[in-house]
């Protein structure tokens, strides 16, 4: 019998309810306790779930396993290391932080308090993503030439009115962090990482509300030498248009689009083809906006398995801490025209 895992949750917006759902439909876990400094959303906490409005009281009521960090950006660090400090195990939403010396210093927490870090890139688990690992997995590919990211989502006015940090350099980090930063990940989770970046960002249509980026194209090249084009914007009007990537291969053509990586979009390979993957798009729905793919309740199962079996963890804190370096990079190689 597992040991059932008591989860505690700071932030309790859109993410950290979402955690909350998923952490009460699993029959190994618990929710113990729920903080937010925003006394306002008291009257969402499940009942019977006790509310704090201090993170250190929280952590000082003692019957808690992990920490899931759902707050702004850039109190990542601070939280998730409250919680390693504590003895917790601690799930962190993306991005991990907004740099790698805030990454390095929450993985030295870590590493010091004999805890893991579960970083959250839920995309991983789309089953057309899977699929695609596996044939890069197997060499079933061959070498890559080339890989197409483009992330065409809409944010407006309504988004960015909803919370104070959004759009703030300082707070946010920019579209890279907040909105694409799974993009990111897939990229380095099929084909390794980034070596190489030179591109261009600008904002166009939010100068009024925000101090970061709403579109970017960048070229990069990859550690085992494929060119990689990367475009974003969040300027696509009213709604979501696309979330995609292509890549051109010694053996293979293959393409997952839709607008969440939800499908297999296209193929073209040397060997079998991939089953006929077109899930419906069942994305974080936010009301005023829409977010990537829905996976959190394989991110709790994938807590549960790692402490209660020893299974592998999904996306290690070396590996949110790489994607913040690629973001990092593309930022530093960026003209901002």
């Amino acid at each position: 019998m597992n040991n059932i895992i008591r989860f505690a949750i700071i932030g309790f917006g859109n993410i950290g309810r979402r955690h909350a759902e998923h952490i009460l439909h699993n029959a190994d876990t618990m929710l113990v306790a729920v903080c937010d400094t925003n006394v306002s959303v008291a009257d969402r906490v499940p009942e019977g779930v006790p509310f704090y409005t201090s993170l250190d009281t929280m952590l000082q009521q003692g019957d808690i396993d992990v920490l899931c960090v759902c707050t702004p950006n850039y109190l990542h660090e601070q939280h998730t290391i409250a919680g390693l400090q504590a003895g917790l195990h601690t799930v962190v939403e993306k991005p991990m932080a907004l740099s790698v010396a805030e990454c390095d210093r929450m993985i030295a927490a870590a590493e010091e308090a004999g805890k893991t870090i579960f970083a959250v890139k839920q995309n991983r688990y789309n089953p057309p993503v899977q699929e695609v690992k596996k044939l890069m997995a197997e060499s079933k590919l061959g070498k890559v030439y080339m890989m197409q990211v483009n992330c065409f989502w809409n944010r407006g006015d309504a988004y960015y009115s909803e919370s104070d940090w959004r759009g703030k350099k300082q707070k946010d980090g920019g579209c890279l962090f907040t909105q694409f930063s799974h993009f990111v990940d897939i990229l380095y989770y099929l084909n390794g990482s980034m070596q190489q970046s030179e591109g261009l960002i600008h904002n166009y249509a939010h100068q009024h509300n925000t101090e970061v980026e709403d579109a970017g194209s960048f070229v990069m090249r990859s550690a085992n030498d494929a060119i990689v084009n990367f475009n974003f914007t969040t300027c696509a009007y009213q709604k979501n248009m696309e979330g995609s990537i292509t890549i051109f291969a010694e053996k293979g053509t293959v393409k997952i689009g839709g607008q969440y990586l939800n499908t297999i979009e296209y193929q073209q390979l040397e060997g079998a083809a991939l089953p006929e993957i077109n899930i419906s798009a069942k994305n974080n729905d936010y009301g005023l906006y829409q977010g990537s793919m829905s996976n959190h309740d394989k991110m709790i199962q994938n807590v549960v398995d790692v402490l209660n079996s020893g299974q592998p963890i999904m996306t290690t804190a070396e590996e949110g801490r790489e994607v913040v370096r690629i973001i990092e990079q593309m930022y530093a190689g960026a003209a901002n025209k």
